[in-house]
């Protein structure tokens, strides 16, 4: 399984998801190939000092980042696509028409997965592993849209941009990032709970 995220400079947002969404994997025993892109990435930078911190802070170790443009070859090869923003998922879009099915914003994917679990399409996979789980999402998930409730305004499935800017709009990006992720991940743990609640 491959997941994508893109933002615009891949220094701040898409690297944090990534890293968040890896790491959450990687305690489910999902075996994914997690990455990330920019738009108008700052090729060969670093996350920022921020970022980092976010990171830190939500108990995930930080590792080495390059940041790298997004290509059509990255979404041809990905199976989800997650962006920072509604105009980020225009442009995979653009670049790959194909890929508008499995193109999503962060926010709109974790809403859309809440509503296909809460209304059961997700519980032929709940007594499988996490990765049967998510594998289900995956296909269930472009389904639903048009039919789950809209967000109250069309920005709430975006992510606001934190570059240049204070370390509280950092934190508040890094929170709705980590929400957005418990949202899709957390029910995939609960297969695989033995006594104490490992994997979440």
């Amino acid at each position: 399984m491959r997941v994508l995220f893109v933002c615009t400079g891949n220094i701040c947002r898409s690297p944090l998801a990534e890293r968040l969404f890896a790491a959450r994997l990687e305690r489910l025993g999902v075996d994914a190939v997690v990455s990330s892109a920019g738009t108008r990435a700052l090729v060969g930078s670093a996350m920022t000092p921020e970022a980092l911190d976010v990171l830190v802070a939500a108990g995930v170790e930080p590792r080495p980042h390059s940041a790298r443009s997004l290509t059509p070859d990255l979404v041809r090869q990905s199976d989800l696509v997650l962006t920072a923003t509604r105009a980020h998922r225009a442009e995979v879009a653009s670049l790959v028409p194909a890929a508008s099915r499995r193109a999503f914003t962060l926010r709109e994917f974790a809403r859309l997965a809440e509503f296909v679990l809460l209304n059961g399409t997700g519980s032929a996979a709940s007594a499988e592993h996490p990765a049967a789980m998510l594998q289900h999402l995956l296909q269930a998930v472009p389904a639903q849209r048009g039919l789950a409730v809209p967000p109250a305004a069309p920005e709430d499935d975006d992510i606001l941009d934190p570059y240049g800017r204070a370390p509280d709009v950092y934190a508040a990006a890094g929170e709705l990032i980590e929400r957005a992720i418990d949202a899709i991940l957390s029910p995939l743990a609960m297969p695989i709970v033995r006594g104490d609640r490992v994997g979440t």
